[in-house]
């Protein structure tokens, strides 16, 4: 992590979150991976690789009452989790370590939900990130499959598991997801209407057995192409981010 740090608002303020200025920061895709997450007061979640804690926050703000685990291996990140969680009021516990070398306190735990944002990127090619923060969050060392592998041993049985990822890495993703996952539903996020999907949200559940569904894509701009400057968020989404509202997404 290098430079400062900014005070960012998310869910139109209700949320107030620090993180580095330089480093990695997060946008809307945490914000709308919570959005997806069909939990309710009292279950537990975890966060595997929180970051600074947007997607926990946003998800804790929504929901509430949660019993709310957020798993990070960069220390000082770990760090504005924690305090972003304290600054904001939201209950939140943030354990600094390895999700390939899962945290002692984790291994005997079981969760209602897995969340995760893991690397969009694979780092065999390409320029990597000048801040070390950066590019270990755009494109880490631990393979998708791991992160995958991580969030089954963590769910607990009919537990739930939510990833937002790039589109281009679904075929990763999908193989990843073995024969402890079913009921198997992917949701592509496109940037405007006739545009390909450039993220997905993929949802399973640990012992199901129900078939794969490909959902019709949710549009996040309004109009078929950039004319302005300005936000252009469609209501759907723009509720979403600037109210806290759940995905409403027929999951079935």
């Amino acid at each position: 992590m290098t430079g400062g740090l900014t005070c960012d608002r998310f869910l139109g303020g209700r949320l107030t979150i620090r993180q580095p200025a330089k480093g990695y920061r997060a946008g809307v895709d945490p914000v709308l991976l919570a959005a997806s997450v069909p939990a309710d007061p009292g279950q537990s979640v975890l966060e595997l690789g929180c970051g600074v804690g947007v997607a926990s926050l946003a998800l804790q703000a929504r929901v509430g009452g949660l019993d709310l685990i957020g798993l990070e291996m960069q220390p000082a990140y770990a760090d504005l989790a924690r305090r972003n969680a304290a600054e904001n009021r939201l209950a939140m516990q943030v354990i600094t370590g390895d999700l390939a070398d899962m945290p002692k306190q984790l291994r005997a735990r079981r969760f209602d939900h897995v969340i995760a944002n893991p690397p969009y990127h694979q780092r065999s090619g390409g320029t990597a990130a000048d801040d070390a923060g950066r590019e270990t969050a755009l494109a880490g060392a631990t393979p998708l499959s791991a992160w995958i592998d991580a969030a089954t041993r963590r769910l607990a049985p009919k537990g739930v598991l939510s990833v937002i990822q790039r589109a281009e890495r679904l075929p990763d993703l999908l193989a990843a997801c073995d024969g402890r996952l079913g009921g198997i539903r992917v949701l592509p996020l496109a940037p405007r209407q006739g545009k390909a999907a450039t993220l997905v949200l993929l949802r399973a559940r640990k012992g199901a057995r129900g078939a794969f569904g490909l959902l019709a894509p949710v549009v996040l701009h309004q109009g078929t192409r950039h004319e302005r400057d300005g936000e252009s968020y469609t209501a759907q989404i723009r509720a979403i981010l600037r109210d806290g509202m759940q995905l409403q997404v027929e999951w079935r």
